[in-house]
Formats: C-alpha cells, structure tokens, sequence
C-alpha cells in the first residue's frame, strides 16, 4: 500500500463519526434492540457473584435502555468487580465498518474500523494512563463512555437523512463508568465497572443509565439524554482570552502578562480574559504562593488585569501535588493511600505526571480535602477576583489503585465530591476541565479541552484539529469545546496557519490566543481578530473523512469548511442543495466565488490547506 493510500484510510477512518453510519436499507449489518436486551447479563466478583441480581429496565416506549440495578439477596456480602450488563454480537458487522470510541480521559480517543482500530487521540488508556480495564489479554479495546459504529469506506458519501449511526452510550456517570470491551468480530460487551466493591446482604447499587440503537439524528438525542442527567453548567457565549503558556511555558513572568496586557487592551481588546498558566506557584499543591520564578506578585497582577477592564483567569491543577509541597508535607493524611496506608505515588499505578512528578493525588472523599478546595478558590475567587479557573491534571482525581477515606467510594465519586467542593469555592467562575476524565467531569465544568495540546508543528496542528472535530457534537450541549489555545506565529507556512484558524472556527468553541501579542505580526493578528466573537455552532461534516463541513448560525448565515489534511493537491466537492445561484466569500481574504449553482467545488487545494466560505447571497 503506498504512503498516500494510508494516510488517506486513516484520515477516513479518524473522521468517521459526525454524520455517517449504516444505511437503512441495510440493518441486518448489526443487531436490533430487542436482539441485545435478550443477551444475558453477568456480574464478575468474588464468591457469591454467581448469586447476585442484575435487572435491566428499558426505557417508555422501548427505544431506548433505561436504569440498571445489581441486587445481593444472599446473607453474605459479595465482591463485585464489574456487571457486563449486554453482549453484542458484530459477527454480520463488516471489517471496514468505520468505529468511534471515546477514553476515559481526554486524550484518549479510538477510530478506525471494526477490523483495524487505530489511536485518534494522543495518549491511551491502556499503555499511558494504565488504566486496568483499558484492555486484556489478545488485543481487547475499551471505550468509555460512547462508542458508535458507522459505514464501510465502500458506502460514503449517502445523504444524511439515510445513513444513521448505530450508538451506544452510558447516559449517566454519578458513581460508576461504563465502558465497552471490544475484539474485533467477538461480541461487544457493555460493562459497568464496580471497582472491587463490596455490595452488602440485602443491598442494591443502581448501575449507570445506558443507551443504545440505530439514530438517524447522529448523536443529538445522546447528547439530550446526558444533559437530562447532568444538566450543564452554561454561560451565554464560548469565552475569549489570551493564554500564557504557548509562549512562555513554566517560566513565565508578571512582567510578561502585564505586557501582553498592554498589548491586548491596544491591538485586540476582544479578548476578555487574561490567563496565567502553569508556573506562578513554588510548587504543584501550593496554589496560594506566589512562585520565585514568577517575578512578581501575583494579586498585583491579578489586580491590574481587573483594573485594565479585563476578568483575570488561572491555571490550577486542584487534585495533584508533589513531594516538596507544603500541602503534602503538611497534611499527608489528605492523600490517595496505598496497600500499606502511605500515600500512593501516581506513577505506581499510571502516568506519574509531566512536570515535577511522581504526584500524589488528593482525596476529594475526604471532609478536610473538600474544605481545602472550597477554601482555595474561595479566596482566588474573592479576594484574588478570578473569574476562569483552567483545572488541569483533573484525570488524577479519579486515579485507580488507591484506598479513599470513605472506603464505600469509587473513583468516579471521589472526583466528582473533590469538583463540588471546587465549584462551591469558585462561585459564579467559569470552570474548564484539561485533562480530565471526560464522562465523570458531566455536568461539573462550563468548558472541556477537547483534544492534546496544541504545537507550532503541521504533525500537531492536523492531529489536534481531527481530535477537536471529532467531538464536535459535545459543543453547545454539554459544555463549550475548547480547541486549545490559537497559535499563529512561529515559521510554519500561511496555509498550515489558515487551515488551524479555519479548523479552530469550524469547532464554534472557545478562543484563547497563545501567542505574544507584543510581537505577533499584522497579518496574523487580522486572522486572530477574524475568529472573534466565537460563534457557538460546531460545524456538521456530511462525509466520512472531515473535508467539507456546514456551519449554519442563528443569525441564518451559512458558512462551509473545506480540509485537505493530505500531502497532495485534492479536488473537493459537495453537493449544496439551493434551488438557484449563490456567491461565496472567502472568510479570511474576502474573495469571491461565484455565482455557484447546486454544486461547491474546490479545485485544486494544495497540500495542509483549508478554506471558510460564507454564502453572501441566497
């Protein structure tokens, strides 16, 4: 197979989800409802298992699954280490049939095919988070959360009307995660993990609400019944800012922020807020301590950035801290224990952290963790007047392999007791989630960082902007996506910049700039300025491989994306379905195209390239 064909499959495969699935004429490809609901259930745990209770309601009408409850009507108690509530069986389900699975943490994300699955995302489950029941034994895959299966390469390009996706889905995440085992043709399982629990004589634990079907909608009707469980913490608008990190990292200075203040307030004032990122503290835990690095102090900063009219935002990584933090010399009682009642070192049991490592994680089941987060962003809240708090390294607030102070509690509990202790703290403060496990984090954040971070490489610009994409049914329903920082200096080529604007556009998310403002050229700044106010619709890809996407906003304009995420010149195409003519302006350069009739078609694009049209007529 040449280069070129691989990049293409991939590219295909990455891009499935948005809009494709089986065609409805063909629905023997995979099972029917009442096929999976007459799968038996199992529970997997020690003695006694075997006696346990599982019931599976389904939802009015039938469509849908509903509540599952797991029951102990023994005298003993009993183990439980997780209840495969269905089996599904892929066995009429084609090779090349086009897959999307979510991870449990943000930069997990799955594609490919039934047959060949590949990493969307950047790090895995499995071999970097060592998640346990990320995989077994022969190549076993887990999804977390969703997954959905889609056309083969050989049924692309069907009107969306007649290709829905066939969906599977936990539409809730209060105590326990659910997940899919997958390998290949064998039968799909769909498994609550119960973590090693005990469930006690006569007691019941309600499992996680779970959905699942062929929806010609693509994932609209998921995402309401997730919002109907966790309903969304909202704010009118994505929001807008400047971000410290893509240009000064861990050594950033006051004197940079008050520079790139100055810069903002003179050349873009549309940015609201005004980030300090990773570097102002002396030490990961101790978030209320200015940093000796940071040259300054930061209420002043924070002080002028409120002064200047703007809303000051930081980073803190709440559940994490070192070995040298006065937060765990001083109270290592607050922390994840393990086997011997020590604190548990992150790199133990996962990834041990990217900077000033191995971490500990705090416990969010304990009374006095709860108080120390409510107490931290109550005071950057009200006496600091932060108003945007980034939570990053969040994925350590559910670590695995770990004892809680409330030893009835899972993971999934103690991070999301730890988050609303964070919320009562921070107030009427917008909250990202970074780095966070994605289903657990469900109605407790106001933003979720939706791909890895963002590089000045062609290899990181393409990789985020498909990760992004992929996810752009979550935009506006559970949160605001946010694509990570722009970043538009640096000496990449114009087309590689324009297509991350356009890509970063295509999300309707968040806009946060990542670049010194003090230097960044004229030209660039124009596509900066181009990208504000964020517009809140995520565009709707109608192929199978991310190349030309619709984006209709509520004030009827219409807009179409075209990509060419390849190495050679491509022609592109769509179909536009208008009774008669229409122009087309270039967003970003202002040139017209047109008259077009029935058909939009790019010629010729060159390699990383992207173009933003808007129909000015019509």
């Amino acid at each position: 197979m040449s280069e070129m064909t691989r990049r293409e499959l991939l590219v295909s495969a990455v891009a499935l989800p948005l809009t494709v699935g089986l065609r409805q004429e063909q629905p023997d490809r995979l099972p029917t409802l009442p096929d999976i609901w007459l799968t038996p259930w199992r529970v997997i745990g020690g003695p006694g298992a075997d006696k346990l209770i599982v019931t599976r309601d389904r939802a009015p009408g039938g469509r849908h699954f509903g509540t599952s409850r797991i029951h102990n009507p023994t005298d003993r108690p009993v183990t439980v280490k997780e209840v495969v509530l269905f089996e599904v069986s892929l066995r009429t389900v084609p090779a090349d049939a086009l897959l999307y699975g979510e991870g449990f943490q943000m930069l997990t994300q799955t594609a490919g095919s039934v047959g060949s699955p590949v990493e969307a995302g950047s790090y895995t489950d499995e071999k970097h988070y060592r998640i346990p029941t990320a995989s077994t034994a022969g190549g076993t895959r887990s999804f977390y959360g969703m997954m959905r299966i889609g056309n083969t390469l050989a049924d692309r390009n069907q009107a969306i009307d007649q290709v829905p996706l066939w969906v599977l889905a936990f539409t809730s995440c209060r105590r326990f995660s659910g997940f899919f085992r997958f390998q290949g043709t064998s039968p799909l399982e769909v498994v609550v993990d119960t973590e090693g629990l005990t469930l006690g004589p006569g007691e019941s634990w309600d499992l996680e609400d779970f959905s699942g079907g062929l929806e010609p909608r693509g994932l609209e009707y998921f995402a309401g019944l997730l919002a109907a469980n966790h309903p969304p913490l909202k704010t009118a608008a994505p929001p807008t800012g400047w971000c410290s990190w893509y240009c000064f990292g861990p050594r950033v200075t006051a004197q940079n922020v008050l520079d790139n203040l100055d810069a903002i307030a003179k050349k873009i004032p549309g940015l609201t807020y005004i980030q300090i990122d990773d570097g102002y503290q002396p030490a990961m835990g101790d978030w209320l301590e200015t940093g000796a690095a940071f040259g300054g102090d930061v209420r002043k900063v924070l002080d002028e950035i409120t002064r200047r009219g703007y809303k000051p935002a930081i980073w803190v990584a709440p559940f994490v801290a070192e070995e040298q933090s006065h937060v765990f010399q001083q109270h290592p009682g607050w922390f994840v224990r393990d086997a011997d009642e020590a604190p548990l070192r992150s790199d133990k049991v996962t990834f041990g952290g990217w900077r000033r490592g191995p971490w500990y994680a705090l416990d969010g089941t304990h009374p006095e963790v709860q108080a120390h987060f409510e107490r931290v962003f109550s005071t950057m809240r009200k006496e600091w007047g932060v108003s945007y708090f980034k939570l990053d390294a969040n994925f350590w607030g559910a670590i695995h392999g770990g004892r809680f102070h409330d030893p009835r509690a899972t993971r999934i509990e103690a991070y999301r007791r730890g988050m609303q202790a964070i919320l009562k703290g921070a107030g009427d403060s917008f909250i990202l989630g970074c780095n966070h496990p994605i289903w657990p984090s469900l109605g407790l954040i106001h933003g979720s960082r939706s791909s890895n971070d963002i590089k000045r490489t062609w290899d990181r610009i393409k990789t985020t902007a498909q990760q992004n994409l992929l996810r752009n049914w979550q935009n506006g329903r559970l949160w605001w996506n946010d694509p990570d920082a722009v970043v538009l200096t640096g000496d990449l080529p114009e087309n590689e910049f324009l297509l991350h604007a356009t890509a970063i556009y295509a999300t309707g998310g968040m806009v946060l700039s990542g670049d010194d403002l003090t230097s960044i050229p004229e030209k660039r700044l124009a596509i900066l300025k181009k990208l504000l106010p964020p517009t809140g619709v995520a565009a709707v890809f109608d192929d199978d491989n991310l190349r030309i996407g619709q984006i209709d906003l509520p004030d009827k304009r219409r807009l179409f994306c075209g990509f060419n995420w390849g190495d050679v010149p491509v022609t592109l195409t769509r179909r536009l379905y208008y009774t008669g003519e229409v122009t087309l302006k270039d967003f970003w350069t202002g040139e017209t195209l047109g008259p077009v009739t029935n058909r939009l078609t790019l010629e010729n694009m060159p390699p990383h390239s992207a173009r933003l049209l808007e129909v000015v007529n019509g």
